[in-house]
């Protein structure tokens, strides 16, 4: 069989009907390879998947009815399978019989290669006959290249120029944008340095007056040397308290290098001796506390069958 002049006709019949769209005619030629791969024997057993994949037909719907198109427009035999192990079945017929001759009008003769060699020679003859219309017709078109090349040059050497000039104005933005940085952080170095001088500057200045302040505290109030256990002793008994807080106060502060609370040197002594003889009476133990439950009122004979 003569498979071109069979698709041939098929794509003939294809151009003349109207109710075929690109999914019947991939699927015929999907079927027409499973047919050319049989040798062209009637019937083929077809694959459903495997037809679907080579005419890029995704829905299983779509399928099914064009095939029951093609087979009722007698385009093939559709004989359906519904055994899940037996393929259906599919008998294509053959249009390459359908071709109708042309007819003798139509045909070309046999000598017609003698003639168009003939009409080329006749044409040629005619062409060189006269040199002078040839290098006329030439030449207008020989100048129209050379205008042509004219400007293009000219558009050339235009756009050479442009991109030059354009350069020129980017460096020139470049380096005015580089110095106005520059001077940006030379101002910004420069605020740093004096903002950091200021700040040297003030601290020194407080570190000065702190120290002034602490010299004259030192010489107003002038620090009495640290007393022993007679004179602390001494000290309480004028001051008619007993010799035991004495005793308490000098290990106290003794301990903590006769420092008022833990950081400041102690200045006087004595002021703090009688701060001690002001607060003792607040630290009373809790053995000297009165007992409470001795104070509740209670009796113990109760007679419990006393109503309340």
């Amino acid at each position: 069989m003569n498979y071109i002049k069979h698709l041939t006709g098929f794509f003939e019949k294809v151009a003349i009907d109207k109710t075929l769209n690109p999914t019947h005619v991939s699927l015929y030629i999907a079927l027409f390879q499973f047919w050319n791969c049989n040798r062209f024997k009637n019937p083929i057993s077809i694959n459903r998947d495997e037809v679907m994949r080579i005419s890029k037909i995704s829905s299983k719907a779509t399928y099914h009815k064009c095939l029951k198109n093609l087979h009722s427009l007698g385009y093939i035999n559709y004989e359906p399978s519904y055994n899940p192990f037996k393929g259906s079945h599919v008998i294509l017929f053959n249009f390459s019989e359908d071709l109708k001759p042309l007819p003798k009008s139509e045909r070309k003769p046999k000598n017609e290669p003698l003639n168009e060699l003939v009409s080329e020679q006749a044409l040629n003859k005619s062409c060189t006959s006269s040199e002078t219309g040839t290098e006329q017709a030439v030449v207008p078109s020989i100048n129209y290249i050379n205008n042509t090349n004219i400007l293009n040059d000219k558009n050339v050497s235009n756009l050479e120029n442009h991109t030059k000039n354009f350069e020129e104005i980017n460096n020139s933005d470049l380096k005015n944008e580089t110095e106005e940085m520059q001077s940006a952080f030379a101002d910004t170095n420069k605020k740093q340095n004096e903002n950091g001088q200021q700040k040297e500057k003030s601290s020194a200045k407080k570190e000065k007056d702190d120290f002034v302040i602490s010299s004259e505290v030192e010489i107003s109030h002038p620090q009495k040397a640290n007393p022993d256990i007679a004179e602390v002793k001494t000290y309480f008994q004028e001051n008619n308290f007993p010799e035991q807080e004495a005793q308490k106060f000098f290990n106290y502060f003794k301990s903590v290098g006769w420092l008022v609370g833990g950081k400041t040197p102690m200045v006087d002594w004595q002021a703090a001796a009688q701060n001690w003889m002001i607060n003792a009476p607040k630290f009373i133990s809790n053995a000297e506390q009165p007992n409470r439950a001795k104070q509740l009122n209670t009796t113990t004979d109760k007679d419990y069958s006393e109503p309340l």
